[in-house]
C-alpha cells in the first residue's frame, strides 16, 4: 500500500464467521461508516488475504482482512491534536490495539477547550500515548467534577463505531452516586433536559432547545438524609444524571451547580463501563475504583458495604 497510509487495522476473521460479503462486513457487522467504506473501495484500500477484493466478494472464516486509511477519510483528521502531557500519570484500567479505558480524577477537564490548552485528560493521554502509532481521539466525556471510567480512542477509525455502539446502548456506562434526601426503590427519569436560559453553565428540565432523556436508576441503601444510588445512562446529554436528580429534589451531594450543600467534591463516580470491543465484538466488564474521598464519606454515612459491591 501506499507510503502515505498514516493508519492500517488488519484483523483475522473467527472461526463463527458468517459468510457474507465484504461491504456487508465492513458497513453491518464492523459498524464503519459509508464514507470509510467509499476510500476503501476508491482507493483499494481494503485486502483480503493480502489482495484488493471486490465489495460483492465473500468473506468466510479465517480470512484476513487488512484496511489502509490516509487520514482525510475522517472528518476531523486533526482531532487528537492535543499537546502531550510529559511524564503524565495515568490510570489504565483497560487497553487494546484500539481504545484505553483510564481512571479520570474529579476536578480534571476531560478535553481541551480550546488549541493549546493543557492540563486535561486527552492532554495525560496523549503523552502516555507518545512515542507510539497511535493518538488520543475522544469518544465521550466526563463533566469535570465526575470521576470515573472513560474511553479514548487510539485511532479515528473506530470513533464511529464507539459512538454508534454508545448511541444505541450496546455500551453501557453505570455510576454510582450519593444524594441528598431519601430516593426509594428503581425507576428511570426521562424529562427532556436543555440549557437553562438564565446561567449558561447550566441545563434544566425543559430548558432551551430540550432533548429526550432518560436516566434509569436503582437505590442501593438509604441511611439518614442521604442515599446511594446506581444509574445508567440511556442517554448522553450534557449533565443529564446531575439534572436529573436536582430535578427529582434529590442532587448530588457537592454538585458546584446543582446543589446547595458545602462539600468539597462531587460524589459521583463513572464505576463501571461494560464494553464492546469494536471489530471482535467481545464483550467486557471495566470498573474503576472509587476515590478515597468517596469512600470516606460512605464510611462516615454506613454506606460502605453497599458501595463496594
Amino acid at each position: 500500500m501506499a507510503d502515505k497510509i498514516r493508519w492500517e487495522i488488519e484483523e483475522r476473521l473467527p472461526k463463527d464467521q458468517a459468510h457474507c460479503s465484504l461491504r456487508t462486513l465492513l458497513h453491518d457487522q464492523w459498524l464503519l461508516p459509508n464514507r470509510y467504506v467509499h476510500f476503501l473501495r476508491r482507493r483499494h484500500h481494503v485486502l483480503l488475504n493480502g489482495r484488493y477484493a471486490y465489495m460483492n466478494t465473500a468473506v468466510a472464516p479465517g480470512d484476513r482482512v487488512t484496511m489502509a486509511f490516509d487520514g482525510d477519510e475522517f472528518r476531523n483528521p486533526a482531532a487528537n491534536d492535543y499537546r502531550p502531557t510529559p511524564a503524565p500519570v495515568v490510570t489504565v484500567l483497560f487497553e487494546n490495539r484500539d481504545l484505553v479505558v483510564v481512571n479520570k480524577p474529579q476536578g480534571q477537564k476531560s478535553h481541551p477547550n480550546y488549541h493549546g490548552e493543557t492540563g486535561t485528560l486527552l492532554n495525560d493521554v496523549a503523552g502516555y500515548l507518545a512515542g507510539s502509532d497511535c493518538g488520543a481521539f475522544m469518544v465521550h466525556r466526563l463533566d469535570q467534577e465526575t470521576s470515573g471510567a472513560m474511553i479514548v480512542a487510539k485511532n479515528p477509525v473506530v470513533v464511529p463505531v464507539l459512538n454508534r455502539l454508545i448511541s444505541s446502548g450496546q455500551i453501557h456506562r453505570r455510576y454510582l452516586a450519593v444524594v441528598a434526601g431519601q430516593l426509594t426503590g428503581r425507576g428511570r427519569f426521562t424529562e427532556a433536559i436543555g440549557k437553562d436560559p438564565q446561567d449558561v453553565r447550566k441545563y434544566q428540565v425543559g430548558g432551551e432547545n430540550a432533548k429526550p432523556a432518560q436516566t434509569n436508576y436503582q437505590v442501593l441503601a438509604n441511611r439518614g438524609d442521604r442515599t446511594l444510588v446506581l444509574l445508567q445512562l440511556a442517554t448522553g446529554r450534557t449533565h443529564q444524571i446531575r439534572v436529573h436528580l436536582a430535578h427529582s429534589g434529590h442532587p448530588i451531594i457537592g454538585d458546584p451547580l446543582y446543589s446547595r450543600d458545602n462539600f468539597s467534591r462531587m460524589l459521583l463516580h463513572g464505576a463501571t463501563q461494560e464494553l464492546v470491543l469494536p471489530f471482535s465484538f467481545k464483550r467486557i466488564q471495566v470498573t474503576a475504583p472509587l476515590p478515597t474521598y468517596f469512600t470516606d464519606y460512605l464510611v462516615k454515612y454506613g454506606l460502605e458495604k453497599l458501595g463496594s459491591k
